[in-house]
């Protein structure tokens, strides 16, 4: 009976669950997918799938107009994000439940319900289907992922760091570029890495708000998985470990920048 007290009253054995699923649902999927991109049909080592990828001119544009969406949706959320973020933090009484209630709402319905409603929202009032059908559904999908690390963060922050910033004299503008938004960098970035990164992969919210007109690196990704057979497995993998490694270097030098520049103050 002591020896069972004394394993389950661990936290390391209370961890083993999570190194379990990170190992099976993390760690190995990965592994598979840089074999896979490494390796031919027959299972020959090879680095052909890279070399096609950059001599297709069609999907090098495709993972540039990626890109491009994925820039466009994330300056797009946080330009539209950050002032809500803002009015929700710093407003009193009931508003800031009210509107966090608003933003949470359309969450609790699939995205792609929600996509399919915006399609028929479009068809309804006649609006064509295509890139700005795209980038706003793109926004509408991915914003309150941009709001609520913002949102947090602006909550925690210290308020006498604004009343002390008012004392020494400076007015509002000074007390938001010299103090809130620094000090909120670390929520911008969480919302900066929560939108791009799905934004960047996505296939399906193009697929049905562009009627297949407009073709996205995820859906190229799919199409080698879904449509090519076993024989593109090993190109779609490739073009999977590609995206891993822009996502990756992304985040890296992104929190490089965070930390840099999250030590708010008036200095």
């Amino acid at each position: 009976m002591k020896k069972l007290s004394v394993l389950f009253g661990s936290r390391h054995t209370w961890a083993w669950p999570y190194v379990l699923f990170l190992v099976l649902f993390v760690v190995l999927p990965l592994l598979l997918i840089v074999v896979y991109a490494f390796q031919d049909a027959n299972g020959h080592f090879t680095v052909q799938n890279f070399i096609k990828f950059f001599n297709t001119s069609e999907a090098v544009n495709t993972f540039i107009y990626s890109l491009a969406i994925a820039l466009i949706t994330t300056a797009t959320c946080l330009l539209l994000g950050y002032p809500a973020a803002y009015i929700m933090a710093m407003a009193e009484f009931r508003t800031p439940q009210v509107m966090a209630m608003l933003f949470i709402l359309p969450m609790w319905i699939n995205f792609l319900l929600r996509t399919l409603a915006t399609v028929e929202l479009f068809n309804m009032f006649s609006i064509p289907l295509g890139e700005g059908a795209l980038l706003f559904g793109m926004v509408y999908d991915f914003l309150p992922f941009m709001i609520y690390p913002i949102y947090n963060n602006l909550q925690k922050m210290d308020r006498s760091l604004i009343e002390a910033a008012t004392d020494l004299g400076a007015d509002r503008m000074h007390v938001f570029t010299k103090v809130i938004l620094p000090l909120s960098t670390p929520g911008i970035y969480s919302g900066i890495i929560m939108v791009f990164m799905p934004t960047v992969s996505t296939f399906a919210i193009a697929e049905l708000l562009t009627h297949n007109k407009i073709t996205l690196f995820g859906s190229l990704i799919q199409r080698s998985f879904g449509e090519g057979g076993l024989t593109m497995w090993n190109y779609g993998a490739a073009l999977s470990l590609i995206m891993l490694i822009i996502i990756g270097l992304t985040s890296f030098f992104g929190q490089s920048d965070s930390e840099d520049t999250g030590r708010g103050g008036l200095l």
